[in-house]
């Protein structure tokens, strides 16, 4: 039995789209947004699409159901699109503001999710008011604007949330609605002691930086850039600009872009990027190439499950899962992916849409992201990050499977991370590029937190505690096609380990090989290796059937892992990682591994060219 039985489109909305121009892109776009309509509740204020739960009331679950459509319905408005139909929407947002109406969506308070749907609603009374402003009796429409303003004044969470005051305040000014200016200015402000430098944020008190910097930071700010256009949105084109050679490696010359951190369930928006810096005519990245980045990421979320088998856009990455869902995803969150539909504001005629299509240009140096902790690598088909200085603390319990989000040794675009599913059965943890440390065979421990993190060209660094009475200490770096991990490990007593690489899809034909230090797993399109390079203790490997569901990209996979026990005392561990499409070729790379890592020469490197990861500056746990 094969998938051949069933229709292309099942769970594949895109399936058939080329995606190679703006009406591609446009049909994409209402692909996504006519299976959702009817789902609309009848007085047009909510949407709802399935039962499970986020930790907010139902009511901001069904308003983000409306919101977030607006995202991508809106710029298409604007481009040209005919097939919209805005009399729901404009009744919605009437009902939904309308205190009186069985719709209404509740008092909007400080830090509650309301806040962040509110943004969309600025986006889209600044550039659709004819369709959801102008349609509008004059008491719904101050019912409308007193439900702004009041959300406007509330205090947003201390992190990307305060740009959704600002994008109120636009939607606002644009239909002849006054509101505190000075609020305004103190959420500019404090949105500026975010920076770090050369276009990087971090997204708030915090020590990580993922994709909310790319759809979130930057999206928000070119947008006010393009929109509101005064002096002081020029920040924000300048960081951009700066920010952009960084952020296209993130992306894989094939279309993923790496999986990372948290809200992946948001897919695609990170495309938002290529269409937001098109919008302000920012050609760091000539169009032709923003165009290709952007149109190879949509075809390659074509080829994936994403959908439900009525077109929904379910909690998940390249399908449906819950397991890897944060707190606040709602059923209607993933919607937010409509951001990536923000270029179809721009007309056919705009140099985006006519640029022919540029592949993605030579990268054979490795990027070093130091504000970050980053060195990116980009082999045919993949981005990887090697990281070190990302992490979440044991007190910050909002995300979940943190270290597994921010604390990995690697990251992939084409093979994405996985998650635990089951942290009581060591033998059985997936430790997908993780070490898991063990004292009783059952329970297990891995990085969470840095003591220190430092990166030089091509070297990362960190010290760190899996737990309080063991000290490891990790280096990672680049040698040619392989990335090579060493660890020295300080334990009181014997430690269970098991070290991972990365998971590949299973297939019926992988072969699997395992043996002392080694551990290869062959699929019909993919290679994936761990091999011991000099460890101070014997490890045997193996090919693990992860449980299921517990990657991102593969429903089903197989990851080679490396298992030993640690004496008490200090213990060394070194080991060379490959993972690359075309097992063929990849296999004559393992013919030739690298050396052993030399330890004093990764000392003098980072003590002669090291500098701290500027995450871990000043950053409280």
């Amino acid at each position: 039995m094969t998938d051949t039985i069933f229709p292309e489109t099942l769970f594949k909305p895109w399936a058939g789209n080329p995606l190679t121009s703006r009406a591609d892109v446009e049909a994409a776009l209402r692909a996504l947004v006519e299976p959702v309509e009817k789902y609309r509740s009848p007085g047009g204020a909510r949407i709802r699409l399935d039962a499970h739960a986020a930790h907010f009331d139902q009511e901001s679950a069904d308003m983000e159901g409306y919101s977030r459509l607006l995202w991508g319905l809106a710029p298409a408005e604007v481009g040209g699109a005919t097939w919209i139909d805005w009399t729901p929407i404009a009744r919605g947002l009437a009902n939904g503001c309308d205190p009186a109406h069985p719709e209404y969506w509740g008092d909007p308070f400080d830090r509650s999710q309301r806040l962040v749907e509110l943004a969309a609603i600025g986006f889209a009374l600044r550039l659709v008011p004819d369709k959801l402003w102008a349609p509008l009796s004059e008491v719904e429409r101050r019912n409308v604007a007193a439900y702004l303003l009041k959300g406007h004044a509330c205090e947003y969470s201390d992190n990307n949330w305060k740009f959704f005051r600002l994008l109120v305040s636009m939607g606002l000014k644009h239909v002849g609605v006054d509101c505190d200016r000075g609020l305004d200015e103190q959420y500019r402000q404090e949105l500026d002691g975010f920076y770090l430098g050369d276009g990087w944020y971090q997204d708030g008190d915090t020590r990580r930086a993922d994709h909310y910097i790319p759809f979130a930071f930057h999206f928000y700010g070119l947008i006010l850039a393009a929109l509101d256009g005064a002096d002081w949105t020029d920040r924000y084109r300048e960081r951009a600009r700066l920010i952009a050679g960084d952020m296209s490696r993130w992306f894989a010359d094939d279309g993923p872009a790496l999986c990372f951190g948290r809200s992946m369930t948001y897919r695609f928006a990170i495309a938002g990027l290529f269409g937001a810096m098109a919008l302000v005519g920012d050609e760091t990245i000539p169009f032709g190439e923003q165009k290709g980045y952007f149109l190879r990421h949509l075809r390659w979320w074509a080829m994936q499950p994403f959908a439900a088998r009525d077109g929904v856009m379910p909690v998940g990455y390249a399908y449906p899962n819950l397991i890897m869902s944060e707190p606040y995803n709602s059923a209607q969150s993933p919607y937010w992916a409509l951001k990536a539909f923000l270029p179809l504001m721009l007309p056919e005629d705009h140099p985006f849409w006519t640029s022919d299509e540029e592949i993605s240009p030579p990268r054979p140096a490795v990027s070093a992201q130091r504000h970050i902790g980053f060195l990116i690598a980009n082999p045919p088909g993949d981005a990887i990050a090697l990281s070190c200085g990302q992490h979440t603390s044991a007190e910050n319990t909002f995300i979940r499977f943190a270290p597994e989000k921010y604390a990995k040794f690697a990251y992939s675009a084409r093979y994405g991370f996985s998650i635990e599913n089951d942290l009581w059965r060591f033998d059985n943890s997936v430790l997908e590029s993780m070490i898991g440390f063990s004292d009783d065979g059952v329970h297990f421990r891995v990085r969470e937190t840095n003591e220190e993190a430092l990166i030089a060209d091509n070297v990362l660094y960190a010290r760190w505690r899996p737990f309080a009475d063991v000290s490891v200490e990790t280096w990672l770096y680049w040698d040619g096609d392989f990335h090579v991990r060493r660890h020295r490990i300080d334990t009181p007593r014997p430690l269970a380990t098991i070290e991972g690489g990365f998971a590949v899809g299973r297939d019926a034909g992988e072969i699997r090989e395992q043996g002392t230090g080694r551990a290869i797993v062959t699929t019909a399109d993919d290679l994936s290796a761990m091999i011991d390079i000099g460890s101070s203790v014997a490890r045997t490997g193996r090919c693990h059937i992860a449980a299921p569901n517990t990657n991102l990209v593969s429903a089903k996979t197989v990851i080679p892992q490396l298992l030993g026990t640690i004496p008490a005392g200090v213990s060394t561990l070194a080991v060379a990682v490959l993972a690359q499409a075309g097992p063929t070729e990849g296999r004559t790379k393992l013919v030739r591994l690298p050396a052993a890592p030399d330890l004093e020469k990764l000392r003098r490197v980072l003590s002669e060219e090291g500098t701290a990861v500027t995450l871990m500056r000043g950053v409280p746990l």
